[in-house]
């Protein structure tokens, strides 16, 4: 399990293995939101050759600030998306590898939002990813961020599937649930948080469709799709653009290679 809060991390792994003595769980530091991070998680993760069968990307902040990254980056960009993109390339071989070795399908998972549907105009500003004098705003930020998880899967479950490789990449919306994701927005946090806990998914039910489509035999052979409330569900038109992926795919790899050179 990756946190960036280790304590937090702690406490999880606690109450699982109270439900579950059996359970093995282990606490490994990340923040999604620097590069620095993400290379440190990969490398410690493969120093323990370990293997991985599922990927969960499941990063989300939301309505903070205009706020760059320590790679000078816009946060919602750099952590719900690029994060996401280079340590799902970092762990690509060890997937491919246990995936080979076992005989059993991998999954990744990238957890987006039902809020891809309502991007900018254009859906990835990309030349404007820094740009908060251009009509920025930082739910129109984290929602194209979460266009980006969409288009990631797609793209990636297309090559995967070029390649012959048994691993499938989908992507899914939770539904509306009662966490902290608002907590840079101190009003609106409080109106979700009273109105929340008779209107929103707990945590439990928010987790549903993201196991179902991680561990569910109904799911199996299944790629490049877009799940909510454990169902296939429609793509917006954005998500659904073969060019824009691909264009979204060069643009992570040209980002995190200047950040690389630059750091």
């Amino acid at each position: 399990m990756a946190d960036r809060n280790m304590a937090a991390g702690r406490d999880v792994k606690d109450a699982i293995v109270m439900q579950n003595p059996a359970a093995k769980v282990d606490v490994m530091e990340l923040d999604l939101s620097s590069l620095a991070s993400v290379r440190k998680f990969a490398s410690d993760f493969t120093a323990r050759a370990l293997p991985l069968n599922i990927l969960i990307n499941n990063a989300g902040i939301c309505g903070t600030p205009f706020m760059l990254s320590k790679d000078n980056i816009e946060l919602h960009f750099a952590t719900n998306h690029l994060g996401n993109f280079l340590l799902t390339d970092l762990l690509l071989d060890i997937m491919k590898k246990t995936a080979q070795e076992s005989n059993r399908e991998g999954r990744i998972v990238n957890v987006s939002s039902i809020s891809h549907w309502w991007p900018y105009g254009e859906g990835i500003r990309f030349d404007k990813i820094n740009d908060h004098y251009s009509g920025y705003n930082s739910f129109f930020a984290y929602i194209q961020s979460k266009l980006a998880n969409l288009l990631h899967a797609n793209e990636l479950a297309r090559r995967l599937k070029e390649d012959g490789v048994e691993i499938t990449a989908n992507s899914l919306h939770p539904g509306i649930v009662l966490t902290d994701i608002f907590r840079e927005v101190g009003f609106f946090n409080a109106i979700f948080g009273f109105v929340g806990k008779y209107l929103f998914k707990n945590v439990q039910q928010g987790a549903a469709t993201t196991c179902y489509v991680a561990l569910h035999p109904q799911v199996k052979g299944k790629s490049g799709l877009y799940f909510s409330e454990c169902n296939i569900a429609q793509q917006g038109s954005h998500a659904v653009d073969t060019e824009l992926a691909r264009k979204l795919w060069d643009f992570s790899l040209d980002l995190i290679e200047k950040c690389s050179q630059n750091s």
